[in-house]
């Protein structure tokens, strides 16, 4: 698919020497529009519902694969065929129908060359289009057919297969009118509940002020905070503002009803704007719909000559789990404190507020212990950082480095991990350290002699206090001895230190991929363990494994990553306990995004793990049996065998941790893929302005946008008869203009002025996009400067071109000159 770049969203505006109106809009209020399902609303019928699919083939002969699933109107099932490239797959529609349009939604399969194809009665074809596909899977075609009688039947006819594999179609849809052009977007994820749209927007100017009552004002400065830098404005927080205002108000009856936990409202009309919440927690994410209705520049650390302005809305919002979490692992590879604030940072804004902490494993312990002043197990605590922390990935069984270095060491000392807490809290984002065990232990067993008795694992070898570091990816093969008194006061230890250091209400302890473990070694440890966090006072998590174990009665939390979910069902209806959505195929991050990449995982998904299939779920429906009610939320999980630093987690996680986003917050009605993937694209400016590395996925058409920061040089007067002297204003424009995956080389940008004056900018970037260094292209930079003799108002445009593409204008700029002095 052909890069598509489309104009910014709003215009950009510095004036020099012209004072900002006192409070100002761009366009009077208007009724309200469709909210963001307008576009499903607005499709024809889809006659492939109706109709019966056959195939020429089913990939194994497996009912997973079977061509019903290409019209099932589920985009998480396929039909797959057998791999010869003259494969078919047809719909044999309810009744003769016009056909106008044809949809194909290709996941991991996809084909490199096909025909569509129609037919009155099923024997005698007519091609109706031919695609030679320019992208990889994933992908979705749109075809325009220009059918002149009712067909009965339409067909994909494969030419060429993209691979070796056969072709796999997720859905095929045909209409029988063309499809609508989709509504224009906010760039808001995740989508919220309830959206109204207005015509016009409020335009901030430099007196506004944040009004906070109640307990609102950690949110109002949590916005100033967002705000000052890039736009210069003072935003004082004040009880009772005087003029141009942001209401936060926290107070009881605010948030919608049955949702005051988190919910807020919304409102942005030509008076102002108004939000509304019940707790802070709420009036937090209201603050973060904000931000994202504001212009994306408002991620900047400096200051921006842009037009800051708000679009008329009404918002109705809260989410749907309770719990939406991002897991790092910091144990196979170390994460500073400023890259575990950075990830925070990134992953704030779209409403996620748990940040799970893998602290320990095999490869590396992280988390600093006191050594207890009563200690008759001898056990030193402090080594487990002393040894173990300064250990992590190394190679694989056959001597190859995993990732790009080896894994990085280090540890958090207490107050680093309370620093972490605290700027979480800062953030809406409560932290869940986890202690995995009784497997992957090798860490603590390489540190802690007493912990290397009969039971444990790897056995000691003649000679040996402690087993070996082990650095590698395998794992299972690591455990605690159950018949050993050391284990139990050893983990009531650990567990009480991280419990005293953490004030969220959640321990994870693990509990995966004990291989070697009995089970009733594992549940005897397990179920030591689980009572221990509930005799802390707080609640147990551990990965889906432990499901089988004496989990505490109603406060106990299962992740699922893997399996069928029979263990968790049963734990849900007995154990009355809460699951947590973390499915291999749909969360874990350090999968390929798509084939472009040379590291990364394929095992999850069976192939590349795309945008679109982190989007196309339903937790509700991931375990049969088991009630949305019973479901606490959904986690992403980063995992680290081979991925090293914050810039890397960044390039495996973003875009797809804003589908695990909305999969959290919005309601499964309310989601729609082909709208998700406008509103990633809009947010590409805003994750480079943050600074937030994320990978170029093919599907998502990046927009460009740009913007100016005016330096107003000194005016001068110009020669002229006594009486009439015209100014001379000069002014440096110094742009910035994002263009996510491109190359210095392909860009090129021009200023046009309204008088027809062209200026050639010329843009320099410091990082370039390259997929196997895991880089996306900063922005670019460039300047230019003029000077103007005439009065009035001068308009430029920035129109930026890529590669041979039309050129787009990506940001504009006024500059307004005094007339006689």
């Amino acid at each position: 698919m052909p890069r598509r770049f489309r104009l910014a969203a709003g215009v950009l505006a510095a004036a020099l020497i012209v004072p900002a109106a006192p409070f100002a809009a761009t366009a009077a209020e208007a009724p309200a529009t469709a909210g963001p399902t307008a576009l499903r609303a607005a499709m024809p019928a889809n006659l492939a519902l109706d109709a019966v699919a056959t195939a020429s083939s089913t990939e194994l002969d497996d009912a997973r694969f079977m061509p019903a699933h290409v019209n099932d109107g589920d985009t998480s099932t396929r039909w797959s065929s057998k791999y010869v490239d003259a494969s078919w797959v047809q719909l044999e529609l309810a009744e003769p129908s016009e056909v106008a349009t044809v949809v194909l939604e290709w996941p991991n399969a996809c084909a490199r060359a096909y025909r569509v194809q129609t037919s009155v009665d099923g024997v005698d074809w007519t091609t109706q289009a031919e695609r030679t596909a320019q992208a990889t899977c994933p992908r979705v075609d749109e075809l325009s057919l220009d059918v002149d009688e009712p067909v009965s039947f339409v067909r994909m006819q494969g030419m060429t297969r993209w691979s070796t594999w056969g072709y796999s179609i997720s859905e095929f849809r045909v209409y029988d009118a063309p499809l609508p052009e989709p509504e224009p977007q906010l760039p808001l994820v995740p989508a919220p509940v309830s959206l109204e749209r207005g015509d016009g927007a409020l335009v901030l100017t430099d007196e506004v002020e944040i009004e906070a009552s109640g307990d609102a004002v950690a949110a109002a400065e949590y916005l100033a905070d967002v705000m000052r830098p890039s736009t210069g404005f003072a935003l004082p927080v004040v009880a009772e503002a005087e003029g141009q205002a942001i209401e936060i108000s926290v107070a009881e009856g605010n948030a919608p009803a049955g949702h005051e936990a988190e919910g807020y409202t919304l409102e942005v009309g030509a008076g102002g704007i108004e939000l509304a919440a019940d707790t802070e927690a709420g009036a937090l994410n209201g603050v973060q719909t904000l931000r994202q209705l504001l212009p994306a520049w408002i991620e900047s650390e400096q200051r921006t000559d842009v037009e800051w302005s708000v679009p008329f809305v009404s918002i109705s919002d809260y989410p749907r789990f309770e719990h939406r979490g991002l897991m790092v692992d910091t144990a196979r590879s170390f994460y500073t404190v400023d890259e575990v604030k950075r990830l925070i940072d990134s992953a704030a804004p779209l409403k996620l507020n748990r940040l799970h902490l893998h602290l320990t494993d095999d490869q590396g312990w992280r988390i600093a212990m006191d050594t207890p002043a009563e200690n008759p197990s001898g056990i030193d605590y402090t080594d487990l950082t002393g040894i173990s922390g300064a250990t992590g990935m190394t190679y694989n069984r056959a001597g190859q480095l995993m990732g790009t270095e080896l894994g990085r060491t280090g540890y958090y000392t207490k107050d680093d991990y309370r620093a972490i807490v605290a700027y979480a809290g800062e953030n809406g984002m409560t932290v869940i350290p986890e202690i995995d065990l009784p497997g992957h232990t090798n860490a603590a067993l390489h540190a802690i002699p007493q912990l290397n008795s009969a039971g444990s694992s790897p056995k000691l070898k003649p000679g040996e206090v402690t087993v070996p570091h082990q650095g590698t990816g395998d794992v299972g093969n690591s455990s605690f001895d159950a018949n050993n008194e050391h284990t139990y006061t050893f983990i009531a230890e650990v567990l009480r230190q991280v419990a005293e250091l953490t004030p969220g209400e959640y321990l994870h302890i693990g509990g995966d991929e004990a291989h070697t473990t009995s089970h009733a070694d594992y549940v005897k440890m397990v179920d030591f363990a689980s009572a221990t966090v509930a005799d802390l006072g707080k609640t147990v998590v551990g990965w889906n494994e432990y499901a089988s174990t004496a989990l505490p009665k109603d406060d106990a939390v299962i992740q699922l990553w893997t399996g069928n979910g029979a263990a968790v069902r049963d734990a849900v209806n007995t154990r009355g306990a809460k699951v947590i959505m973390s499915p291999a195929n749909k969360t874990y991050m350090p999968q390929k995004q798509d084939g472009r990449q040379p590291l990364g995982g394929t095992w999850a998904c069976g192939g590349p793990c795309t945008l679109e299939n982190a989007y196309n779920w339903n937790p509700a429906t991931q375990i049969a049996g088991v009630p949305e009610s019973a479901i606490l939320g959904v986690e992403a999980a980063f995992w680290g065998e081979f991925i090293r630093g914050v810039d890397q987690a960044q390039f495996y996680t973003f875009p797809r941790l804003l589908a695990t986003a909305e999969a959290g917050w919005t309601p499964q009605g309310g989601k729609v893929l082909a709208e998700f993937v406008e509103r990633a694209g809009q947010l590409g400016t805003r994750m480079t302005v943050q600074g937030v590395n994320f990978f170029p996925t093919s599907t998502v058409d990046w927009r460009i946008d740009a913007a100016p920061s005016v330096t107003r040089c000194p005016v001068t007067a110009t020669p002229a008869a006594a009486g009439d002297r015209p100014m001379s204003s000069k002014v440096e424009i110094d742009w910035r203009v994002i263009a996510p995956s491109t190359v210095p080389a392909e860009i090129t940008a021009e200023l046009v002025w309204s008088d027809g004056t062209r200026q050639p900018v010329e843009l320099v970037s410091t990082a370039a996009s390259d997929i196997a260094a895991m880089t996306q292209n900063s922005a670019y930079t460039g300047s230019t400067s003029r000077n103007f003799h005439a009065s009035g108002a001068h308009v430029g445009q920035l129109e930026v071109t890529v590669g041979g593409a039309e050129p787009v204008v990506a940001g504009t700029v006024m500059v307004t000159v005094p007339g006689k002095r």
